[in-house]
């Protein structure tokens, strides 16, 4: 089986599963939450939990960093946050481990498990990692750094800086692209030129490497490898995962107005869930029982998270400039 020539056990197999369908049944709770008015914003990782969570178990969550984008729920869920944590986020409260309800959802940050504070900037966290990972090599320290953005960000100035002081200085660190199709409202082809992330790495001299998004196997064989050579040594790897955008950019979009439904609907038969799903009942990992009990917990841990975040307190007003000027 696949996973084990990997050196996945059959656990860790159906625990990828479950971490995709938390994230999942998650994001879908905050669009029912925002479509009721009770949070402002939604930035979905839908058709992202592969590649989010086959890059995450590559990597070793008690000393691995990880510089997130702001779809990234799933990795962070790997690397040790929460439902409840992301719930507490999205109705801005004061118990959010990220800001303490300071910011909009998706600004993760977590020095409990090395997850670095995003900002509003994309791709300004591919700098921060970069940094990251050159502090750890002066100080010969075992660790990687793993960031991550999606393709429109990509053509920002601070990821093409990044990846050529991390090649000159052969740098641990991974920058993972994720490739939903669209930057915003942009597609593939108005945003990108020659249309591949992964072949910008021979310029900046290491690999780059393309794998199927909506494989959590694949994405975690070559994250595996990024990892591996980082450890030894051997610099950064830009790795591109290919897949799509399952729901509009944000709640805040219509993206009717740029593709067509059956465009969408096309993609959804691919919806890696459904796909990871039949690989596990192929191979005797899942049964229907089985996932239906997975399902079921899930469900009874995101209402949980819903009702602790929605009856929580809000920050203090008297703190609002804590932490933003010098005391």
């Amino acid at each position: 089986m696949k996973h084990r020539e990997l050196g996945l056990t059959d656990e860790q197999a159906v625990s990828m599963y479950r971490y995709m369908s938390l994230a999942r049944k998650t994001d879908e709770r905050t669009w029912l939450l925002n479509r009721a008015g009770k949070i402002p914003f939604v930035i979905s990782c839908q058709g992202h939990e592969a590649a989010q969570i086959g890059a995450g178990f590559a990597l070793d969550t008690e000393k691995d960093w990880l510089c997130p984008y702001y779809r990234d729920m799933g990795l962070v869920m790997v690397m040790g946050q929460t439902a409840q944590d992301y719930l507490l986020s999205s109705f801005a409260k004061a118990e959010d481990p990220n800001s303490g309800g300071r910011q909009m959802p998706g600004h993760f940050g977590d020095h409990r498990y090395r997850i670095l504070t995003g900002s509003s900037p994309v791709t300004t966290q591919m700098v921060h990692a970069t940094g990251i990972a050159y502090a750890g090599k002066l100080d010969k320290k075992d660790f990687v750094v793993l960031t991550t953005c999606g393709e429109g960000s990509a053509n920002q100035g601070d990821l093409h800086e990044a990846m050529n002081f991390a090649g000159v200085h052969k740098l641990p660190v991974i920058f993972m692209v994720q490739n939903n199709q669209y930057a915003i409202s942009v597609p593939l082809e108005k945003q990108v030129a020659g249309g591949s992330i992964a072949a910008r790495g021979a310029g900046y001299g290491m690999p780059g490497v393309s794998v199927d998004g909506n494989d959590p196997l694949e994405v975690y064989r070559a994250v595996k490898e990024a990892v591996e050579r980082g450890r030894r040594g051997e610099g950064p790897t830009l790795v591109e995962t290919i897949s799509y955008r399952l729901v509009p950019h944000s709640s805040d979009d219509d993206d009717r107005t740029y593709r067509s439904r059956e465009e969408v609907e096309e993609a959804k038969k691919k919806d890696s869930l459904f796909q990871y799903r039949q690989y596990l009942l192929d191979h005797g990992l899942l049964t229907e029982e089985s996932d239906e009990a997975i399902q079921a917990e899930i469900k009874k841990e995101v209402d949980a998270a819903t009702d602790y975040a929605e009856k929580a307190a809000y920050p203090d007003p008297s703190e609002t400039y804590k932490y933003v000027f010098a005391e």
